[in-house]
């Protein structure tokens, strides 16, 4: 099965899928440049040429196609692609934004070549884009610095209110590429075809919902330069996930596979513990022990027989501390409740733990009502928050940006790795590393998910994977399951017990 059908299409190095800043995208353009060497304007030709070949077979050469292009070096792209696609027969208009006359250098040259080979008009208010089926969005790209506003605003407002296909080249217009742009006009791309990198903002739900989909296509930048570009942020690719799973060798017993204590459930909240137990069980764990309440015995014999029970003293909630010397991994907090009793005997798991453990849930929600525990938390645990769970506990933040910046300060400060669960999912290390999962979909945002992750995790420490690892694999499979369950599913039928069912196929993906 070809892994490319997941996630997005990602290149760069097996092990490394920088997302870079603006600045060091133009430093690896100036450096590919004087270094291939090749001229400016050839490498505008060959960025057109990798937007064509990935535009080429996903669209009919029948569709009547619109690139609406500012007078920089956007707008040089657009023009170049309009004049490719059309000599192999699909139908363009080329609509300019801006005074030509005080363009960019690789505009002019590529507005000369397009003059007589496709049509082009100057942006008017009157412009009938609602009459295309596809939009191409050529006004600004990556180094935008300011809100749009003016003529290019006009023209954005026009190409959101078509009733067509948007297609960004690098990143929509008027989006910045590693900040938030206050105020001005921003193009809502259905998908943006990026030039060999990610960009941060296409990975934030604030910024993000203006890219949706995206592509990135490789376009010869120096690839030594970019692997020696410093980069906190890193996308998880298929291969870098390929080279962390581990093969079993053929003498490996369920000793081997790692023995792991799961703290979950209580009254009416049973199914988060069957959840979480299923899943880490999916994902490869040798021994799995469930402390919950008395009344969760019957629901976990039955619907779990391959867990064992180490059963509290109270019949509906947590109340004690069981040993755990025999554990290599402890997950706590899946279906808790916040009982006073729950609290006490989530602090003392933590005063206990030699090593680091796997909190989510109400598990949270406890340390966020008693910070001072947090200071006391193994190093290295991983903790899985959604966003209000990770609001509650490391406060409020102003959009986005910041509260990546809250989150790598969050894992530093209290030498914790921070899963923050959402759209593209980020991962946080104690080192200041941030990385962004690849794989998922919206089907994913209902109930029980989280509890579905936990198990993960938990289950890949328990085996022996670093923590960072069994959070990024975690991310991973989880995401890749989900979009493996959507293909037969679709988004709005997909439960977490299918991303359970689906474990076993995305492992298999990820082997072949």
């Amino acid at each position: 099965m070809d892994l490319s059908n997941f996630g997005r299409n990602l290149i760069q190095s097996p092990n490394k899928m920088k997302v870079l800043g603006a600045e060091q995208i133009r430093a690896a353009d100036r450096y590919t440049i004087k270094h291939e060497p090749i001229k400016s304007i050839d490498l505008m030709e060959r960025a057109a040429e990798a937007f064509v070949l990935w535009f080429i077979g996903r669209y009919p050469v029948t569709s009547s196609i619109v690139v609406v292009c500012g007078t920089g070096n956007n707008g040089g792209d657009g023009l170049a692609i309009a004049r490719i696609l059309t000599s192999k027969g699909f139908n363009f208009q080329i609509v300019i934004v801006g005074d030509a006359k005080k363009s960019s250098k690789n505009f002019s040259i590529n507005l000369k070549r397009a003059n007589g080979e496709v049509p082009i008009i100057d942006f008017h208010s009157d412009l009938p884009f609602k009459s295309y089926d596809i939009v191409i969005d050529g006004i600004f790209g990556s180094g935008l610095n300011r809100p749009a506003d003016g003529v290019p605003a006009a023209a954005i407002q026009k190409i959101n209110e078509a009733e067509a296909e948007i297609i960004a080249i690098d990143i929509p217009s008027g989006l910045a590429c590693d900040s938030k742009m206050g105020g001005g006009a921003i193009v809502k791309a259905n998908t943006t075809v990026s030039f060999q990198v990610p960009k941060l903002s296409f990975l934030l739900p604030e910024t993000g919902s203006y890219v949706n989909d995206w592509h990135v296509v490789d376009i010869g930048l120096n690839e030594k330069f970019i692997a020696e570009t410093d980069s906190p942020y890193e996308a998880l690719n298929p291969a870098f996930i390929r080279s962390k799973l581990e093969k079993r060798p053929k003498f490996f017993h369920k000793g081997d596979a790692g023995r792991a204590l799961l703290v979950s459930g209580s009254l009416g909240k049973m199914g988060a513990a069957i959840l979480a137990s299923k899943a880490c069980l999916k994902a490869g764990i040798g021994l799995l022990t469930v402390h919950c309440p008395k009344s969760g015995n019957s629901i976990l014999q039955t619907t779990v027989p391959e867990a064992m029970l180490d059963l509290d003293s109270a019949d509906n909630f947590i109340s004690e501390t069981k040993p755990i010397e025999s554990y290599d991994i402890i997950g706590i907090g899946p279906g808790i409740g916040m009982h006073e009793s729950t609290g006490d005997a989530l602090r003392r798991y933590i005063e206990i733990a030699k090593t680091p453990m796997v909190i989510d849930a109400d598990g949270l929600n406890i340390l966020s009502e008693n910070p001072e525990m947090l200071h006391r938390l193994p190093i290295n645990s991983i903790l899985t928050p959604h966003p209000g769970e990770f609001q509650r506990l490391a406060g409020p933040w102003s959009d986005d940006f910041e509260r990546l910046s809250i989150q790598g300060y969050f894992s530093k400060k209290y030498n914790v790795i921070l899963v923050l669960k959402n759209a593209h999912t980020s991962i946080t290390s104690p080192d200041g590393q941030v990385y962004f999962n690849t794989t998922g979909n919206q089907g994913m945002a209902t109930a029980g998910t989280g509890d579905v992750l936990t198990g993960i995790i938990t289950a890949l420490v328990g085996q022996g994977y670093s923590p960072l690892n069994s959070a990024l694999l975690g991310v991973y499979v989880h995401g890749l399951s989900a979009d493996l369950a959507k293909k037969t599913l679709t988004e709005y039928s997909i439960t977490a017990s299918d991303i359970i069912n689906h474990l076993p196929k995305a492992f298999k993906v990820l082997n072949t």
